[in-house]
Formats: C-alpha cells, structure tokens, sequence
C-alpha cells in the first residue's frame, strides 16, 4: 500500500487497521477483497466487526480473501428504486467463498438464464466515479 492509501485506514492507538466497513472499502479501492478472521476461534466473516459473534472474542484480525466461490442463492431485480432503474433487471446473490465465508452482491456478465446454484463466480471490482457518499469502489461477482 502507498503511504497515502495507508494513512487513510482508520487506526486504533497503536496504529492496527481496525476492522470497520470503511477499511473494508478502502481495501477494496485497492483491488483487495478483506475479511476479518477471529484469533480464537479462527471463523472468517466477510464485513469486518469487531467482536466474533460465533466465539464473543475481540481479537479479530483482517484477512486477504480469494474472492472465489460458489453461488448459493440469487434473485433477478426487475423493480428497483430510482437509482437503480437503468440497471434493471440485475442479478443479485449470496456467494460462499471458498474460504468458507459468504457475501452478497451484485452478479455481472453473467445471462440471467445461466444463474444456477452452485455456479462458481470470483470477485471483481469497479471503478468508483460517484461524487457522493460513498465514493469507494464496489465490488461484484463475475464468471471466472
């Protein structure tokens, strides 16, 4: 990391990347998909929390994900908010990773009609170009 994409990251006292959707975001602006993984009890969730809610421990620790995984759920949007209205229908779905984690997101590049359970997708980024909050890259599933 660039000592100015290093010196956005929200820090504790001791300057440790704390585990906050906004650094989720800020790794993402660096082509990085993260996790945080307990010291414990070594279970990996995909959006960073503080506590582990399977083992109740505070020592988490952020964690480079693959981004590969298989689809487990998905559902195609045909009526969407304003925001969104251009891009309808558009797929959405859950993906578990192969490291065992899962995450939601929006399914590109993909025919509607080729969605299946257990199709496997990897994760990709966007370029950002929005003016207002959030101004972070975003993350999708794409085919492999």
């Amino acid at each position: 990391m660039s000592d100015q994409k290093n010196s956005q990251f929200q820090r504790d006292p001791d300057g440790k990347i704390l585990p906050t959707i906004e650094n989720f975001y800020r790794f993402c602006t660096e082509r990085k998909l993260m996790g945080v993984k307990c010291s414990k009890c070594g279970a990996i969730f995909t959006l960073p929390r503080m506590t582990c809610p399977k083992c109740r421990s505070i020592g988490m620790e952020w964690t480079e994900l693959k981004g590969i995984g298989k689809l487990l759920s998905y559902s195609i949007v045909h009526v969407s908010t304003a925001d969104y209205q251009s891009q309808t229908p558009y797929a959405v779905g859950i993906v578990e990773l192969d490291e065992g984690a899962r995450l939601s997101g929006v399914i590109r590049n993909v025919k509607h009609e080729d969605l299946k359970i257990g199709l496997s997708l990897i994760v990709d980024f966007e370029e950002n170009t929005s003016q207002e909050w959030p101004q972070w890259p975003r993350y999708f599933f794409r085919s492999p």
